[in-house]
């Protein structure tokens, strides 16, 4: 054991093949910027009269489980795993010397379980935590930095583990990659006009319920209720026909956030890319505070809604150089 900084601790997952069951060994490391994740329990006080004033007499755990937040640049290996796990379907293909994994939204309750690592010199003991859920992921697109994601994971107490992480090299996307479009519908989007954005938000959430039944002190599962997908948007003002007229009718559109590394060659042409479609987009009233001697600004809030024709809500595109996962 010995004191230290944070970046000294190393995290990762792993996809597991039998629900709730942890694999042995992290597959993708995780470069993160903030952690915070730990083992979490609900507890019931004896409070009954024993003859006495004072207020209780102790108190017993009745239910262990891990619970916490990760926020981390986006990589292009895994992070589709992590959307795997809110999504629930992933399917791949190989394209020429990459392959693209399309990611969609699994109609049960069970969306895809991982394995979540921590390997903690700190402390002087690693951990995984089986039956790991993502309960919410946040992708942020932001200027002059790495665009990144924070998510909120759900897992079963920890079990002890020795673990020898290695940080695998992996493409990384920067502000200059991203393409907003917005159309009437999903055909209509790679023909669309790009909109500039000042910065952009996308958050996914699943709902989380976690499984308590009598006879297990720790859930026996997490189970996905609805699926919700909302987000923002801001940009400079310069007309009404970028948001405002569509936000005031309710209008329905199909949008795109569309990620391309250009600077990288995964083989024959093909960049390291992550898009994100939404089918149905409803803009809400905009934002526009007015100071006299700054640029107009207008934030716009969305809600993304199942199309029954595309019978979607939302599909993820991810292309690397993974095979599977």
């Amino acid at each position: 054991m010995a004191k230290g900084i944070g970046r000294l601790l190393q995290i990762g997952i792993a996809k597991e093949t039998s629900r709730g069951t942890a694999i042995a060994a992290m597959v993708y490391a995780i470069p993160f910027a903030e952690l915070d994740f730990n083992e979490k329990d609900s507890r019931v006080i004896d409070e009954q009269s024993r003859g006495v004033i004072e207020g209780s007499t102790g108190e017993s755990i009745v239910k262990q489980w891990a619970e916490g937040t990760l926020k981390a640049p986006i990589g292009d290996k895994h992070f589709p795993l992590l959307l795997n796990s809110i999504l629930g379907t992933l399917t791949g293909t190989a394209t020429g010397a990459a392959f693209t994994h399309t990611i969609t939204v699994a109609q049960s309750s069970q969306h895809q379980s991982l394995t979540f690592f921590i390997d903690d010199p700190l402390g002087g003991q690693d951990y995984k935590y089986a039956l790991s859920v993502m309960a919410e992921v946040e992708i942020t697109y932001e200027r002059e930095q790495f665009l990144s994601y924070s998510a909120s994971i759900m897992a079963k107490k920890g079990a002890i583990a020795t673990l020898t992480p290695a940080v695998a090299n992996e493409n990384r996307f920067l502000p200059q990659h991203l393409t907003f479009k917005v159309a009437t519908g999903t055909a209509g989007l790679a023909a669309a006009t790009a909109t500039p954005l000042k910065s952009a938000s996308v958050r996914i959430s699943q709902n989380i319920e976690s499984d308590d039944v009598l006879g297990n002190i720790a859930p026996v599962d997490f189970l996905t209720k609805q699926f919700v997908i909302e987000g923002e948007v801001e940009a400079i003002y310069q007309n009404e026909s970028d948001f405002l007229t569509d936000s005031l009718a309710a209008t329905e559109k199909a949008v795109r956030f569309d990620l391309v590394n250009t600077g990288v060659d995964l083989g024959g042409g093909v960049n390291p890319q992550l898009r994100v479609d939404l089918n149905r987009v409803v803009f809400q009233p905009i934002g526009k505070p007015i100071r006299l001697n700054e640029i107009v600004m207008q934030r716009v809030s969305f809600r993304a809604h199942y199309h029954t024709t595309d019978a979607a809500m939302v599909t993820i595109t991810a292309v690397n150089a993974v095979s599977s996962y």
